[in-house]
């Protein structure tokens, strides 16, 4: 019974706002797209990081985009239109991978994870 409790205890030190749990897996998503490095190939490898990428999108725009989103309608469309953005171009980057390609999809991740986590960034 003690560990149980411990467990939940540890659990419940641990646990994210939902906020913080979209910023983690978009920077989960943007470590697996970087892990490929500078010579990006067609591949198991690649197919494996961009699907996860394209589940991570599906999900948050899924969510934001839904009627019953409480947030604006201007950040809603945002949403939309980035979505479209980053599914482009990981259905392009399946038919011709390259580095600049993999890294817009990082980068977008990564400031997206910034913003979630209150980080403006610089001249914000």
């Amino acid at each position: 019974m003690q560990y149980a409790a411990n467990a939940y205890a540890k659990a419940s030190r641990v646990a994210l706002s939902p906020r913080e749990a979209e910023a983690a897996v978009l920077l989960k998503a943007a470590g697996r797209l970087q892990s490929l490095g500078s010579q990006v190939e067609a591949g198991p490898a690649l197919n494996d990081a961009l699907t996860f990428n394209q589940r991570v999108w599906t999900i948050l725009a899924s969510a934001a985009t839904e009627p019953s989103s409480p947030l604006p309608v201007e950040v809603r469309t945002s949403m939309a239109q980035l979505s479209a953005y980053v599914f482009h171009t990981i259905l392009d980057t399946m038919i011709e991978p390259t580095a600049q390609k993999i890294e817009s999809l990082v980068l977008l991740n990564n400031h997206i994870a910034a913003g979630l986590q209150g980080d403006a960034g610089p001249g914000a």
